[in-house]
């Protein structure tokens, strides 16, 4: 299975955000580390900002953070989510499906098992687990904070 690119940048924004330890990030901070276009992250945030995992502040000194606490944010409820409009396969959505076996194929079964073992796996999972090394993603991310986005 692959995830769409559009999962894969929620993940990447939650981590970003989570190792700031509760400082307010901007999307092009974000977008830096990641080498990636902020227009980009515009959807993402939106999204994200959408189902609670973020608090997004405008104005001056603006910015993101956690909605709430990284141990809240289950992984695989992110991925279900963000993945909701992307079907593994074609028969995945019987509205526009024009596979010539669907409904006679053992495929979807089987693959509807191997998903939801995927996602079994997923649902162990929050973002504090997956940022227990912010020194280091800090360090990757060359991120140096600004006082004013500092936690107090």
């Amino acid at each position: 299975m692959r995830l769409n690119v559009f999962t894969d940048y929620c993940l990447r924004t939650l981590i970003y955000v989570a190792v700031q330890e509760g400082g307010i990030v901007t999307r092009s901070e974000i977008a830096h580390a990641y080498g990636i276009s902020d227009n980009h992250l515009m959807k993402v945030v939106n999204f994200l900002s959408r189902h609670g995992f973020l608090e997004t502040l405008r104005g001056k000194g603006g910015g993101m953070r956690l909605a709430v606490p990284a141990e809240q944010i289950m992984v695989g409820r992110l991925v279900r989510l963000s993945e909701a409009d992307s079907p593994m396969v074609e028969c995945f959505d019987p509205t526009h499906s024009m596979c010539s076996i669907d409904g006679i194929c053992r495929l979807r079964g089987v693959l509807s098992e191997a998903m939801a073992a995927f996602y079994s796996v997923l649902d162990r999972y929050c973002l504090a687990q997956l940022v227990l090394n912010p020194v280091e993603l800090n360090a990757v991310f060359h991120v140096a904070l600004p006082e004013r986005h500092r936690p107090s």
